[in-house]
């Protein structure tokens, strides 16, 4: 089966997304660990135990409900559709929202120095967005799978 290089170019943008948004997440808690406060245990529950499950959680469900599944499936083909990952600016695109949710959660964590609250949510919340992703990225290859969608993708 050979797919067509726009499909290619669409399926590694949403693998590249995944892996740029773990080492982001990864070096985010890395700074965690050296700025925030509470000890390591109170750090690790909080930039790794409570965000764990929400990104298990974000990539399970919509897989395992299947209109929640169907739904996100036709978002991703209409990603591919629009030419996300297929395009410089759609791939500049990407690393700039990449870029913006990593400085983000970086600036969350520098205020905790300075007083701010404490980052829980910040981190739940970009797991959250990984599983998403990920869920993405595996959709994409169901949708391989899908005669419809094979009729535009192969060469």
């Amino acid at each position: 089966m050979a797919f067509t290089k726009a499909w290619r170019d669409f399926r590694r943008m949403q693998d590249v997304a995944v892996a740029a948004s773990c080492l982001i997440y990864s070096g985010s808690v890395v700074h965690a660990f050296s700025v925030l406060p509470g000890g390591p245990g109170t750090i690790a529950k909080h930039a790794l135990l409570w965000p764990a499950c929400a990104l298990l959680a974000s990539f399970a469900l919509p897989l395992l409900i299947l209109p929640v599944r169907r739904m996100l499936a036709r978002y991703v083909w209409m990603s591919f559709l629009s030419g996300f990952g297929q395009t410089a600016v759609s791939v500049l695109t990407g690393v700039g929202l990449l870029i913006g949710a990593a400085s983000f959660i970086y600036w969350q964590v520098a205020a905790v120095a300075q007083g701010g609250r404490y980052p829980t949510a910040v981190f739940g919340g970009y797991a959250a967005g990984i599983g998403i992703l990920a869920a993405q990225s595996l959709l994409v290859r169901w949708l391989e799978k899908d005669p419809e969608a094979r009729k535009r993708i192969e060469e």
